[in-house]
């Protein structure tokens, strides 16, 4: 026990002198902290320009150029009779969207016919497209609904029926509290696999080195420490200081944690088997950090996946780590509904742990 203690310390100290591993490992967390929700406390995007092309120029369009103009979703850039202008101004990338009133509007209204205005949005950006039809679609019902209460007695014209969206676990339908927590464990992910890694191959690159039993758990002892107070930092006090979606089923995160982490750092020690010297790691960062999150399903649905892709998806555990977090810190679902993620990510560990042992101790370069 005194030798694991020892080799525990010790650990400590190699990664405090080494300023590259100090960083990645701890210093890191704290940065990606501040710098990730901070790029998104806007939550929603606002004030995005448009483009209104009043052909009618009556006093109904300018019942909805009002309505319009107090959306706090877009910002009016120009209006114009002329469409050809205003579809040049959105591929010059001066506006995201054009709305089209056109001059047969009011008789439209008046007389119950099918028809109306006209919604033209740049697809180059989906939220931007998302925040300017949610802002244009309620202001144009009310517009239309306060002139067709006008010609109530000559026109059965009614607006469709108002769909009012309850979001259950992202209240603000914010944009960070839909991000951050997908990203949050990945940051753990990363930092421990290339921290890690660059301890490991730091040790094989200036000796022989042939861990005792002691210090192989030692350093997976250290390295686990860090990372769970690295998830606790980020899914208590970052949550907390950013408002964001926490603390729905908080015994669950505190057993799900350790085995996350122990997951991490049984790959990133059977990955730092395989490496010759510390900058070897940064190799594996570069290429994985795209791909890891977007096979997470985070980005884009794994049903909308190719079949491989989602399979692979799967097997990963950054994809079992993020919607596990997920579900615990903003569904706050039962443990049991976590229960398979938990036993698939607890096998990966000893697989890896098993197998980087055997070839750390019994079989080094």
């Amino acid at each position: 026990m005194k030798k694991f203690f020892h080799y525990y310390i010790q650990t400590f100290k190699n990664i405090a002198a080494n300023s590259s591993i100090l960083t990645t490992l701890i210093l890191s967390v704290f940065m990606y902290s501040f710098f990730y929700p901070t790029a998104y406390q806007a939550q929603q995007a606002q004030a995005l320009p448009i483009v209104i092309v009043d052909e009618e120029q009556s006093a109904m369009t300018s019942a909805i150029i009002g309505q319009v103009s107090n959306s706090p979703n877009v910002k009016i850039k120009a209006v114009t009779a002329n469409f050809l202008e205003a579809e040049q101004m959105v591929q010059r990338q001066q506006a995201d969207g054009i709305l089209l009133l056109p001059d047969n509007l009011s008789n439209s209204i008046r007389h119950g016919e099918v028809g109306g205005v006209g919604l033209y949005l740049s697809a180059a950006n989906f939220l931007k497209t998302k925040q300017i039809g949610l802002g244009l679609a309620t202001s144009i019902e009310n517009a239309l609904a306060e002139q067709a209460e006008k010609f109530g007695y000559i026109s059965h014209f009614s607006p469709a029926l108002s769909i009012h969206q309850i979001p259950l676990f992202n209240t603000l339908s914010g944009y960070g509290s839909y991000i951050f927590p997908a990203v949050a464990p990945l940051i753990i992910h990363q930092t421990i696999v290339l921290g890690l890694c660059m301890l490991l191959a730091s040790y094989r690159e200036q000796y022989q080195w042939k861990p005792a039993a002691a210090e192989f758990w030692a350093i997976f002892a250290a390295i686990l420490t860090i990372g769970c107070l690295g998830c606790f930092y980020l899914f208590g006090f970052t949550f907390w200081l950013y408002d964001y979606p926490r603390g729905g089923n908080f015994m669950g995160m505190l057993i799900a944690v350790p085995i996350f982490i122990s997951c991490i750092i049984g790959l990133a020690m059977l990955l730092a088997s395989f490496l010759d010297m510390p900058e070897r790691a940064g190799h594996l960062i570069v290429f994985t950090s795209i791909p890891l999150f977007l096979l997470s399903g985070t980005a884009w649905p794994h049903a909308a996946m190719p079949l491989w892709m989602q399979w692979l998806g799967s097997f990963l555990p950054s994809t079992q780590g993020i919607q596990m977090f997920i579900q615990l810190n903003q569904m706050g679902v039962p443990t049991s509904i976590v229960v398979p993620k938990l036993i698939y990510l607890s096998a990966f560990a000893g697989v890896c742990l098993c197998w980087s042992y055997y070839r750390l101790k019994l079989k080094p370069n």
